[in-house]
């Protein structure tokens, strides 16, 4: 087996890791300028912000539970480095509207920017829902079956690392170089798109429902029945479900129970996204190459119980005097700085150790011509269970619970999650 960093001196993978590194920078840092913008500078209230995270995670997700299943039949049944490219262009339009909107907003026109804003977001969870399947589903064709956990743990790593990037910068920049900032990712991106090698339809010719509905409902039913398939699927979409409510979450909880600034609220969610980069190039190396859910059980217990450590962290820390954010410097000197800063790293990094193990499995247990579908199939589910999550933020915030006592919620699901990796690992030994 290469080795997994050996991947990047390749041809077959590099242009599509520089693409999809590239795409999680350019999404992380618009939607984290956009969610910084709004949080601190044009709402005062928590419920208000945590309404609004809610909305732009909601919107980004509604693509995918309509048209995951379309975008796995088109990737299964035409060349994957031709729609790359097609969606690396779309990405250029899509940057454009999302620029107007936040130099808009920043010049005082904040409904119009904001809904200019929210609409790039829509339209980036489109650009998301095309790219998705293809970033996975092209791996075993172009590398060797004992190079695709490799790969697929430095894609997620990849993926982390350009959302730690992005979400550093986003708390750094202004409004005016957040806008220049995307559209130049996206060029470069639409150049790296092109050196992908080509990925011909593998299999028999694919006759394309076009039925969002009815397309969803054959992919999923398709997919389910196969008892590995389906519990892969389910303890990934706890994953991504947990993961929702956290990004919901972080920055209403920095600002109102950490009292910290929107350069801490970016460093808080951009340790997080090494964790999980950490943990995905980890557990490659600990199963040595095999696709298997060994780890998974006790990884996200752990988990679990580092949310609940970081739930009480939380509610012995010293807040600022009213009115006063903890700037960077006045943060990290706080007693309770670097036990927090350990504790999501921690999250983190046994959440990736979960997850990219589960990932290898829907494109290494099928056919190669199923691979996008059945990647589709789980983002169609992943997004049900994200929004479900979303829509339980919302209710449970307005019942008055806290971001404290909510990350409880999030160790529960945790506990779900790794009984259903148990039953994954049972299944496949």
């Amino acid at each position: 087996m290469i080795n997994a960093l050996g991947l990047l001196k390749e041809r077959r993978f590099l242009p599509l890791f520089t693409t999809q590194f590239l795409g999680a920078f350019n999404d992380n840092l618009f939607k984290q300028s956009m969610v910084l913008f709004a949080t601190y500078e044009i709402f005062a209230d928590p419920q208000r912000e945590a309404n609004f995270n809610a909305l732009a995670t909601g919107l980004s997700i509604l693509p995918f539970v309509l048209l995951s299943a379309l975008s796995g039949q088109l990737a299964d049944s035409h060349d994957k480095a031709k729609i790359i490219r097609i969606v690396k262009t779309a990405e250029i339009a899509i940057m454009v509207l999302g620029a107007a909107g936040l130099l808009i907003a920043h010049a005082g026109h904040g409904a119009i920017g904001l809904g200019l804003m929210l609409g790039a977001v829509l339209f980036l969870g489109v650009h998301s829902t095309f790219f998705g399947p293809i970033k996975y589903a092209i791996l075993p064709q172009h590398l060797p079956a004992n190079d695709v956990l490799g790969g697929t743990g430095l894609v997620e790593a990849g993926t982390y690392l350009a959302i730690l990037i992005g979400t550093v910068v986003a708390g750094y920049i202004s409004p005016e170089g957040a806008a220049i900032g995307v559209l130049v990712v996206a060029a470069i991106g639409w150049f790296a798109a092109r050196q992908v090698p080509p990925a011909p339809r593998e299999g028999p010719k694919l006759a394309i429902n076009w039925n969002p509905f009815t397309s969803s409902w054959r992919l999923i039913n398709a997919t389910l029945h196969i008892p590995r398939l389906f519990l892969a699927i389910c303890a990934i979409s706890f994953f991504w479900t947990i993961g929702a409510v956290l990004i919901i979450m972080f920055p209403p909880l920095v600002k109102n129970e950490l009292t910290a600034s929107r350069e801490v609220a970016s460093v808080v969610t951009a340790i997080f996204s090494v964790g999980i980069a950490i943990g995905s190039v980890a557990i490659n190396a600990m199963l040595k190459g095999k696709v298997s859910a060994k780890f998974a059980p006790a990884s996200v217990i752990a988990m679990g119980g580092f949310v609940c450590l970081f739930s009480f962290l939380v509610r012995h820390w010293t807040k600022a005097p009213p009115g006063i954010f903890y700037r960077w410097p006045e943060f990290v000197h706080q007693p309770g700085a670097i036990p927090i800063f350990a504790t999501l790293l921690a999250i983190a990094i046994t959440g990736g150790m979960f997850v990219v193990p589960l990932y290898a499995f829907l494109t290494t247990t099928v056919a190669p011509d199923q691979t996008a579908r059945t990647v589709a199939a789980n983002n169609v589910v992943n997004s049900f269970a994200m929004a479900i999550g979303s829509v339980a933020v919302l209710f449970i915030s307005s019942l008055g619970v806290g971001p404290a006592d909510m990350l409880f919620l999030v160790a529960g699901m945790c506990l779900v999650a790794a009984w259903l990796a148990q039953l994954l690992h049972r299944a496949c030994d």
